[in-house]
């Protein structure tokens, strides 16, 4: 009941236009504002800067260039190598596992199909049908970038406008198909060991995701499903590139085939992980 009642505010919320407004606010330039904003966010949050390629908070021009901070180098461990299947983000996994037949576990007594996640591309939900997933979540004090997991050619890419809901354990626990009825861009790779997807989900004040082939996705006046044919085009993406980013927090899917790779065994829900980090292994 108590999920209930933090939930239902959302659905009377406006939440395109306070996403749009947090937009705006997080790129003003005028110093007082964005120090303030930025060292009121380090503190809330605790984040630690340490790692960060610019350690001090004043140095970034935006609070919204010190959300997107990158890491300086070598502070993560990247395992590269085409048997392993690397942690795309910093975050927390909100849950894992196999596919059962078309649908995803979201939460208890709660799954969404990878037909409503995949926006019913059929072509797509049949690769990965009894295939395997993970559902990744970013804090607001993570590492927003997004890395590539595996080495990939990227064949499409798909954006699908919808809501934006919260991503917290309370939504997740109470709104059918979360994931599949908020906003999100997926895009499909062919690797090695067959197509694998990554999507990025929006939410509540996530109203802005970036592409590092496409720049700025959202937000955009016309919101309507819009999809990009790659086949002809040679955009390949290595393993540990960088694949784009959020512009504040949100969530990560990984979809792959079936019989192609296997989670570690040790990689549970609830779990801490890191960019670069070992989340399975491919299957030979």
């Amino acid at each position: 009941m108590l999920d209930y009642i933090k939930v239902l505010p959302q659905y009377c919320l406006p939440k395109h236009g306070l996403s749009h407004i947090v937009y705006k606010l997080t790129r003003i330039k005028f110093k007082p504002w964005k120090n303030f904003l930025i060292n009121s966010f380090i503190k809330l949050y605790n984040v630690d800067m340490k790692h960060a390629i610019w350690p001090n908070a004043n140095d970034y021009s935006s609070f919204n260039t010190f959300f997107t901070r990158e890491l300086q180098p070598d502070v993560r461990k990247w395992h590269l190598d085409p048997q392993n299947i690397l942690s795309p983000v910093d975050g927390t996994i909100s849950q894992i596992g196999e596919i059962n037949t078309n649908k995803i576990f979201q939460a208890k007594g709660k799954q969404f199909t990878l037909e409503s996640l995949l926006a019913n591309d059929l072509e797509a939900t049949k690769h990965f049908m009894n295939g395997t997933f993970a559902t990744l979540y970013l804090s607001p004090r993570d590492y927003h970038r997004i890395h590539m997991p595996v080495t990939g050619k990227l064949i499409k890419s798909t954006f699908v406008p919808g809501n934006l809901f919260a991503v917290n354990n309370p939504t997740t626990r109470v709104i059918d198909e979360l994931f599949a009825r908020n906003e999100r861009f997926i895009s499909i790779f062919e690797t090695e060991i067959g197509l694998v997807a990554q999507i990025m989900v929006g939410a509540l004040f996530v109203g802005s995701m970036e592409t590092v082939w496409l720049g700025q996705i959202t937000p955009i006046k016309k919101r309507e499903i819009s999809i990009h044919d790659y086949r002809e085009d040679e955009i390949i993406l290595k393993q540990g590139d960088e694949f784009g980013h959020f512009n504040m927090g949100s969530t990560v899917i990984l979809l792959f085939e079936k019989d192609k790779m296997k989670w570690l065994e040790e990689m549970k829900t609830g779990g801490e992980i890191q960019v670069g980090q070992i989340l399975g292994k491919t299957v030979n």
